[in-house]
């Protein structure tokens, strides 16, 4: 089995309506910054901006 190593999840929250809609994970050797993407809020039903938060709801 190989280890996880620097590998951790977060949350991704919708900038519109600050509701947490997806949880991920990411290196943190390889991704310093935080990230940002464009994906579908199901409570504003549409693509907004969603970007990472370190804290898990």
């Amino acid at each position: 089995m190989a280890k996880k190593g620097q590998r951790f999840q977060f949350a991704l929250k919708c900038s519109v309506c600050k509701s947490q809609n997806y949880i991920t994970e990411k290196n943190k050797l390889n991704d310093k910054d935080k990230l940002a993407f464009n994906k579908y809020c199901k409570v504003c039903r549409k693509v907004t901006l969603h970007k990472e938060t370190d804290k898990l709801d």
